[in-house]
């Protein structure tokens, strides 16, 4: 694992299969300039986050790891995918627009929940409290300076039912700022499989 001196900022995500990325930057490709002043998320760092962690000190990244590993064996594989979509803060003054998580299972989704709180009790105990609020699950498609009226791209964006994936790890990543507010960069510093311990009857 690399060494990090000083506050990092961690997130533990599920990270959708090459083939759901594909699917989606094929609908996406012609849709782009819906609006013009959305900041689009390259597609190589969309995720689903499930814990993010800010100003976490460099010594606690190895018990960040073993936390998060630790859930991802009691918690199954889930099953998803990404359907719909939606903005934040609302439809009305949106800022950030986003591709909604859904599954095929009835429990799919309460499943993901459980694991990302599962994730957020454990790194909290190790010393690293993820940032507050409800969980709502979500892969960031782009975000916008000035908010904007997003009833129309809602719309559009609505139309996409991408194929269904199994989440089968959760991926813990250290973001690094960009130089000079460029995009941020991702690096993965460990895979945690899910279900190392979950009895396969």
């Amino acid at each position: 694992m690399s060494k990090h001196n000083g506050a990092v900022r961690i997130f533990a995500a599920v990270v959708p299969p090459a083939d759901a990325h594909a699917d989606l930057e094929e609908f996406l490709e012609p849709r782009r300039d819906v609006h013009s002043d959305l900041r689009w998320t390259p597609s190589h760092l969309w995720h689903v986050t499930l814990a993010f962690l800010s100003d976490v000190p460099g010594g606690l990244l190895d018990d960040v790891v073993d936390a998060v590993t630790g859930v991802a064996h009691e918690h199954a594989p889930v099953p998803l995918r990404l359907s719909g979509a939606g903005t934040f803060p609302n439809p009305a003054e949106a800022r950030v627009v986003w591709m909604d998580v859904r599954s095929d299972s009835p429990s799919g989704l309460a499943d993901l929940e459980s694991l990302a709180l599962g994730v957020r009790r454990a790194c909290g105990r190790v010393g690293a409290p993820p940032a507050g609020g409800d969980y709502r699950p979500h892969l960031t498609l782009a975000r916008v300076r000035r908010p904007f009226e997003a009833t129309h791209w809602l719309r559009v964006m609505d139309a996409y039912a991408g194929p269904p994936w199994t989440a089968g790890e959760v991926t813990v990543f250290v973001s690094h700022r960009g130089e000079r507010r460029g995009r941020p960069h991702y690096e993965p510093v460990a895979v945690c499989p899910l279900g190392a311990n979950v009895s396969r009857g």
